[in-house]
């Protein structure tokens, strides 16, 4: 049953064009989501991302992020380095990408900012052709016990640049931004002719709103609702849902559409943050997936000094 399920999945994965890996913590790689946001913090800081979709198939999907970004006064904006290693079917179909970003810091008045963002990166591709199953390798009876007749084509790699561009505008207290992905349409196909890279968008908003602004709780306590949305290539994906943080603690709870309702819990100093969030999934794969398990790690590194005039976004890091 568990090779029926991985054919499965290798057979969309040639027959349709690819999707991107998506993070659930969206705000944990800020980069990955959008190019502008690079730098919006201010100061340095380090993002590492782990996502396991689906771990109860064998076709599930594994995915590594690791990003750098720090405001750059003598650029007039953000720098960052970011990248990402994915693997689908237990490495039978792996991804890595290593990408630059630049974003440049506007002030347009006393309140508002937007920063504009571009990305280069580089992709490899690998097909590990040995972890194929083909239908000739099929007995009624027993299974897959044959030898498949179908030759290998190509090495299994494949490599192509990507240009990707994106905006952010906000003010103290409410940001929104969008972001297109794959803009140059590269291809990725490993073996079947041509594939383009279908050009992904993504739009998101949000805001922070402080609460019990009257009692003992006003400057510690903060609720921010988000709303995001992506789509690519006919497939479209609404996320819903809003954190609550207190202190050092954040609490969150989302849903999006038609797949999966999700928390999370995460821990915030000056210096450091540790998330964890869980997919719930509620889809037809729901009883048999595993659900998906995220985990995120950052680190804020100390500015060489204050930097005057500039307004860090105030969204969220999980």
């Amino acid at each position: 049953m568990k090779n029926i399920i991985l054919l499965c999945f290798l057979y969309l994965s040639f027959q349709s064009l690819a999707q991107d890996p998506t993070f659930t913590q969206f705000y944990s790689n800020p980069v990955y989501l959008n190019p502008a946001l690079a730098g919006s913090s201010g100061c340095p800081r380090v993002a590492l991302n782990y996502r396991n979709q689906w771990p109860q198939l064998t076709g599930n999907f594994v995915t590594y992020a690791a990003a750098y970004d720090t405001y750059a006064k003598n650029l007039s904006g953000g720098i960052g380095i970011m990248a990402m290693h994915d693997q689908q079917g237990q490495g039978t179909i792996q991804t890595s990408m290593l990408a630059g970003t630049y974003s440049y810091y506007l002030k347009v008045n006393r309140k508002f900012r937007i920063m504009f963002g571009g990305q280069a990166a580089y992709f490899q591709k690998y097909l590990d052709w040995s972890k194929l199953t083909f239908g000739d390798m099929i007995d009624p009876r027993r299974g897959f016990i044959y030898q498949t007749g179908d030759v290998p084509r190509g090495n299994g790699y494949h490599g192509f640049f990507d240009v990707s561009a994106g905006m952010v505008g906000f003010t103290k207290n409410f940001y929104f931004g969008v972001a297109g992905h794959h803009l140059n349409r590269p291809d990725e196909s490993m073996i079947l002719g041509e594939s383009k890279l279908p050009i992904r968008i993504t739009g998101h908003m949000g805001a922070t709103i402080k609460i019990g602004q009257r009692g003992k709780y006003s400057s510690n306590t903060m609720l921010m609702p988000n709303v995001i949305y992506q789509y690519q290539n006919g497939f479209q994906q609404f996320n819903i849902g809003a954190y609550l943080k207190y202190e050092a603690f954040t609490i969150g709870a989302w849903y999006r559409n038609r797949d999966a309702f999700i928390v999370s819990l995460g821990i915030t100093t000056d210096k450091f943050r540790i998330g964890y969030s869980y997919d719930l999934t509620v889809s037809q794969l729901g009883g048999i997936s595993g659900g998906s398990h995220e985990i995120s790690m950052g680190i804020n590194l100390k500015c060489k000094k204050q930097m005057k005039d500039f307004r860090r976004i105030s969204c969220p890091s999980f």
